[in-house]
């Protein structure tokens, strides 16, 4: 039986920042929807409220590296890279600021629209120099993201999970190091944030039908060890599929194709991600399956694959495990 831990980043970070009085909390106006409001009430002389006013925030927050704090800054996605995209570059990233971006709703994590869902933030990240990008999966990653963020000597951008988060792992994240979920020989699936569970979902029914996969869960995504991902890829027969919360064009699809290019392997690739579109509003299960990031997409893509039928139905994968998402909430809580 798989653990739900309820809000494990409030706990987490509050944690680590009373530990190092020089991590400070900066909110862009969405406290208790990132999990800081516990932390704002208890250390406000570790809290600076910001406003609806992000590019002033990151402006600010490179200020704060430069006389030694570390900032670590909470809101959506969307809020971190949209907005203030020139101050970012400017005052974060080209000079290396130890800026910690916590970036909470990742892809279609939430019901909000186009206006909240990180659907492209990975390739705008993965194109600024200096950025290191993470992604937790689970509860364990979301626990320990604080300090894994914190260990990088730059700046770095976060996809972070909320609310009730499944346990999958039992380690914490280690930057730079991926996990391997299982090692068969015919199938490599990648997989990274909520679709690492799609992923898991499936394994057993596709072993059942004899199908050998070789999966791996990645948190994180820049910087990218191109030669771990070929090692894998020489180890398996018939290619790999990428399954990812984000547009096909710049994530990790676009990673592992770039890797196989760049070493001349002749592997084949199926991506599955967002097909150059937005998502609309809706629930989690409900957009995953509609934009095919969930279990039954990644059976067919490995059916594709190998060019094999399998005959595996939903009521063959394992039950999904995710909160629900109540309409009753607050037009920030989306």
């Amino acid at each position: 039986m798989v653990e739900l831990v309820n809000r494990p980043y409030a706990g987490a970070f509050e944690a680590y920042a009373v530990a190092h009085p020089e991590v400070l909390c900066l909110s862009a106006d969405l406290t208790s929807s990132c999990e800081i409001d516990g932390f704002r009430d208890r250390h406000p002389e570790q809290f600076l409220s910001l406003g609806m006013a992000e590019q002033n925030m990151m402006s600010f927050a490179g200020g704060l590296g430069l006389a030694g704090f570390r900032p670590f800054l909470h809101t959506f996605g969307v809020f971190l890279y949209r907005r203030p995209y020139d101050q970012l570059i400017a005052s974060v990233a080209y000079p290396r600021r130890k800026v910690r971006l916590m970036g909470f709703l990742p892809g279609v994590t939430t019901p909000g629209g186009m206006t909240h869902q990180a659907i492209e933030d990975i390739s705008v990240m993965r194109s600024i120099p200096n950025m290191t990008i993470l992604e937790t999966g689970d509860a364990t990653e979301v626990e320990s993201i604080v300090e894994a963020a914190d260990s990088v000597d730059g700046p770095v951008y976060a996809r972070v999970l909320r609310g009730q988060v499944p346990r999958l792992f039992d380690t914490p994240i280690v930057v730079g190091k991926a996990r391997e979920l299982s090692l068969g020989s015919d199938v490599l699936v990648i997989t990274a944030g909520i679709t690492t569970e799609e992923a898991l979902r499936a394994r057993g029914a596709l072993e059942k039908a004899g199908v050998s996969i070789r999966h791996i869960h990645l948190n994180t995504i820049k910087p990218f060890d191109a030669q771990y991902l070929l090692d894998h890829l020489h180890s398996v027969r018939h290619g790999v599929v990428t399954l990812e919360n984000h547009v096909t064009e710049g994530g990790i699809g676009s990673l592992v194709a770039e890797t196989i290019a760049d070493a001349g392997i002749a592997k084949r690739l199926v991506r599955l991600g967002l097909k150059d579109t937005y998502a609309h509003g809706g629930s989690r299960p409900y957009l995953m399956r509609t934009y095919g990031l969930d279990a039954p997409a990644l059976v067919a893509a490995i059916e594709r694959l190998t060019g094999e039928s399998f005959g595996i139905t939903d009521a063959d994968l394992d039950a999904v495990r995710i909160d629900a998402v109540h309409s009753s909430a607050k037009a920030e809580a989306l």
